[in-house]
C-alpha cells in the first residue's frame, strides 16, 4: 500500500477499572524520550477513577459505555489523529525508548503497515512467567502465524500506520464480545501488507492473566471462536494463496 511520511505518533489504550495501573502506564508514558503527540483513554464503562487519572496526565478520553475490548479498541483507534497509532494496555509498562523505535521503524521502513512487539511479564512467580512467555505467546506465535501468513499482532505492545487502520475499520468485528480484538486485526490485514514482528519492542505486561487456571482458560477460550469467525468467511487455502500472489506480485514489481 502507499505509505506517507509518518510525522505524529497517537498512542491508544483501552480500559475499564484500572486507574491504579493505568497511572504506572501513563508515567511511563510521560517518560519517553520522544513524547506521544497525543495519548487516547478509551474509558469502557469504569466505575473508578480512570477518566480522572487519564485527564490528570493530559490524556485525551473517549467514552465507549457499551462494554468490550473489541469495541473499546476500535473506538480509540477511530478517535486517534496522529499518523501512527500505537496500542497499549493499562498494565503496560513501556520502556522510555517504546515510541522513538515505533516511530524510527515506520520513518525508515515504508514497506511496513504493522510492528508488533515482545512482552516481559511482571508480577507473580517465574514459574507463571514462563507459562506466559512459552505456553501462550509462544504458542500463540506457533498456532497463529500459519493461519495468518505473518505474526500475529500483540495488543499490549504494536502499532500501525493510520492509513492501515483506516482501510480495516469497517471490516473489524466490533460487537463479538467472546473474541480477541488483536487477532480479529491480524485477520483482517490484507494480503498486501506487511506485519513486521520486532522482537527489540519489549513493554513490561503484567502476569496477572496467567496467575490460575481459570484465567487462563478465559484467555484461551477466545481464540477459537476469533479463528471460527475468519475461517468461515475466508477458508485457509484461500487466504494463504492471496498471501503468496501479494508477495510474487511486490518481488515483481
Amino acid at each position: 500500500m502507499t505509505t506517507e511520511f509518518p510525522r505524529s505518533v497517537s498512542v491508544v489504550i483501552p480500559v475499564r477499572d484500572d486507574a491504579r495501573l493505568l497511572e504506572v502506564c501513563l508515567s511511563a508514558l510521560a517518560r519517553q524520550t520522544r513524547k506521544a503527540d497525543e495519548i487516547v483513554i478509551v474509558d469502557n464503562g469504569s466505575s473508578d477513577d480512570t477518566a480522572a487519572v487519564a485527564e490528570r496526565f493530559g490524556a485525551r478520553v473517549v467514552s465507549e459505555p457499551i462494554r468490550g475490548i473489541p469495541r473499546a479498541s476500535a473506538a480509540g483507534y477511530d478517535a486517534a489523529t496522529g499518523d501512527i497509532i500505537a496500542r497499549l494496555d493499562a498494565d503496560s509498562r513501556p520502556a522510555p525508548d517504546w515510541i522513538a523505535r515505533i516511530e524510527r521503524t515506520f520513518r525508515t521502513r515504508d514497506d511496513v503497515d504493522f510492528v508488533t512487539g515482545e512482552p516481559r511479564f511482571y508480577g507473580a512467580t517465574p514459574l507463571v512467567h514462563w507459562m506466559g512467555a512459552h505456553l501462550y505467546i509462544g504458542g500463540m506465535y506457533a498456532a497463529m502465524g500459519p493461519l495468518l501468513g505473518h505474526a500475529p499482532l500483540y495488543g499490549s505492545n504494536m502499532a500501525m500506520r493510520a492509513a492501515a487502520w483506516r482501510m480495516l475499520s469497517g471490516e473489524v468485528h466490533r460487537e463479538e464480545q467472546n473474541i480477541h480484538d488483536d487477532f480479529d486485526l491480524s485477520f483482517h490485514v490484507r494480503p498486501g501488507m506487511t506485519v513486521l514482528r520486532d522482537r527489540g519492542l519489549v513493554v513490561e505486561v503484567s502476569a496477572r492473566p496467567f496467575q490460575d487456571w481459570a484465567s487462563l482458560r478465559r484467555r484461551l477460550s477466545y481464540v477459537v471462536p476469533t479463528v471460527r469467525l475468519h475461517l468461515s468467511e475466508e477458508p485457509l487455502h484461500r487466504r494463504r494463496q492471496a498471501r503468496r500472489e501479494a508477495e510474487r506480485s511486490s518481488v515483481g514489481r
